[in-house]
């Protein structure tokens, strides 16, 4: 019999990072498409160190100092996430210094797992263990963003070259 994934119902507070879960799917996606289509590598790693500037590390900060304050700090879920951060920042900071196929993919795969282990094991936990008061002042504290930028080179929609 055919599994399917049912999709995670998530409680209204948390949705604010999951929809930049989304986004963070979408970069890896990106990488990808851009690889495969014979887009330069040097574009791909500077769209890459863009999205982090702009969203990923704002994103990862939130989770850090909004979201895990609530949580056991000696948890394994949450050292886990805190771990993955640090791994998934070390190679976008290696993006930064060269530009390698390599890398991106170790981050368009690193990114993909990381925020499905968030999404489908993290994520309840917190829903779980948070007060619904503690869940609703972190909604209002997540819902604090910067302005963000706009990439104008969609790259990951080219034709792949013959």
């Amino acid at each position: 019999m055919e599994q399917t994934n049912k999709p995670i119902k998530r409680s209204k507070e948390l949705v604010p990072l999951s929809k930049e879960h989304h986004e963070g799917l979408l970069l890896g996606w990106k990488i990808k498409q851009g690889l495969s289509n014979g887009t330069d590598i040097n574009l791909i790693a500077k769209y890459t160190q863009w999205f982090w500037e702009n969203e990923l590390e704002q994103h990862f900060r939130k989770e850090e100092e909004v979201l895990a304050p609530h949580l056991p700090a000696d948890n394994e879920l949450v050292q886990q996430m805190f771990r993955e951060h640090e791994e998934i920042e070390a190679l976008i900071n290696i993006n930064a210094m060269i530009a390698d196929e390599d890398i991106l993919k170790q981050i368009a795969d690193g990114l993909n797992a990381h925020i499905r282990f968030e999404e489908r094991v993290l994520f309840p936990f917190a829903e779980s263990f948070i007060p619904a008061g503690e869940l609703e002042a972190i909604a209002q504290e997540l819902l604090k963003t910067k302005e963000k930028g706009k990439w104008e080179d969609e790259f990951w929609v080219r034709k792949k070259r013959q």
